[in-house]
């Protein structure tokens, strides 16, 4: 196929031939003329190989390679990647009768950098991360609602807030396919009202499904904190695991109200659930020490960008420093971070000087990470970004 030529400079054909798919601004020696951000391209090495087709874009990652072959980047080409998805997520049983809601495509876990959707019954969500993706939105969501017994018949795009201001798209939030029908996914027999016309990201954090699992085995006869709950889901799981009592705790008063909500609709009138719109370190450090044995962390992002790190490193330890300091003798503390800044090293390290600085004895019981329908392309080790301790605290 004929796309513009992008020519790297020697030498920095190294990672593409290791099969990372990020071309880098600085390893360009030259650009063609009148080439716009979202345009397909194929990169050369500087002695002439062709190395792969990808999307442009202008900033430190200029382009996302789709393919090492030298083929077409068409509708078919995108009905075949979104297959190949749906067929591993099916095989592995992601999908099955009692979860409807998965990821379908995680970026480069999926071999389409710049590509998230996420699955909600009959509805697929789809974030574009980049101008390329964005202008190939029609195709993706025709290939959606093609995919044989996959039940997708609506598709939202989803993109204002995810695709690089600078290059002035202007994206609508808007159903490409379809339209509204009902807002109640299923996870692992667990029904939730998901929000993907306001709620954060798509919708629902369906990263944490494995570990909400495992948060319900330790659950049985527990006083559970569920802190940054959002819409639930773990608290939802913890009164299915037999929690004595469950407390869900959120900033936001409209995710408190959701969270309400999907308590609701699987356990009617639960009498050992109440939720909160508090500030996490305020309540925190006005709640009575030994009133939960079980404490779930699940923040939001610290770090967006590395230039937070620092800054995201000492909110980590001070969070995990005051659950430290209030969890119960013997208690359970699920601990996460999704910021993809952070290294599963510097969060140790967080939360280890975090127990250390509480003085009490702490055992790790499982290291988490994201769960197989966010899989982490083996050339690609940024894709790995969730990163969670199941710690018990003496």
């Amino acid at each position: 196929m004929e796309y513009p030529e992008i020519v790297l400079h020697r030498g920095k054909e190294e990672s593409l031939l290791r099969f990372h798919p990020w071309v880098f601004s600085g390893a360009i020696r030259h650009l063609p003329k009148g080439i716009e951000e979202g345009d397909l391209v194929k990169v050369f090495a500087a002695d002439g190989r062709m190395l792969g087709i990808g999307h442009y874009q202008i900033g430190s990652i200029a382009v996302r390679i789709l393919t090492w072959a030298d083929e077409a980047v068409d509708a078919s080409f995108y009905a075949r990647r979104l297959d190949d998805a749906f067929r591993m997520r099916r095989s592995i049983g992601i999908v099955n009768a009692d979860t409807d809601a998965y990821r379908l495509v995680h970026g480069e876990g999926d071999f389409l950098p710049g590509l998230i959707v996420d699955v909600y019954g009959p509805t697929a969500v789809v974030q574009a991360h980049s101008p390329g993706m964005h202008f190939a939105r029609l195709d993706i969501a025709r290939s959606l609602v093609e995919l044989p017994d996959a039940g997708i018949t609506s598709v939202y795009y989803k993109s204002e807030t995810t695709l690089p201001y600078k290059a002035q798209l202007d994206p609508t939030n808007e159903y490409l396919i379809g339209d509204f029908s009902g807002d109640v996914a299923m996870e692992q027999g667990l029904k939730f009202h998901v929000d993907w016309l306001r709620g954060q990201k798509t919708g629902f954090f369906v990263d944490q499904r494995d570990n909400r699992m495992l948060l319900q085995r330790y659950s049985a006869d527990r006083k559970v904190l569920n802190m940054f709950c959002y819409t639930g889901g773990f608290s939802v799981y913890a009164l299915r695991g037999g929690a004595r009592e469950v407390c869900s705790v959120d900033s936001s008063a409209k995710a408190i109200a959701l969270t309400e909500a999907n308590v609701e609709l699987n356990f009617p009138g639960a009498p050992n659930h109440n939720a909160v719109a508090v500030d996490a370190f305020e309540y925190l450090a006005d709640m009575e020490k030994g009133r939960f044995d079980l404490i779930v962390l699940d923040p939001p992002a610290f770090a967006k960008h590395r230039g937070a790190i620092k800054n995201a490193l000492r909110g980590y330890q001070r969070l995990n420093a005051r659950a430290f300091e209030k969890i119960a003798p013997r208690g359970v503390l699920f601990t996460f971070s999704c910021s993809q800044a952070i290294t599963k090293e510097q969060f140790r390290l967080a939360v280890f000087s975090a127990a250390a600085q509480s003085g009490r004895r702490v055992r790790i019981l499982h290291q988490l990470t994201q769960p197989a329908d966010h899989p982490i392309n083996i050339y690609h080790p940024e894709g790995e970004y969730l990163k969670g301790l199941v710690l018990y605290v003496e």
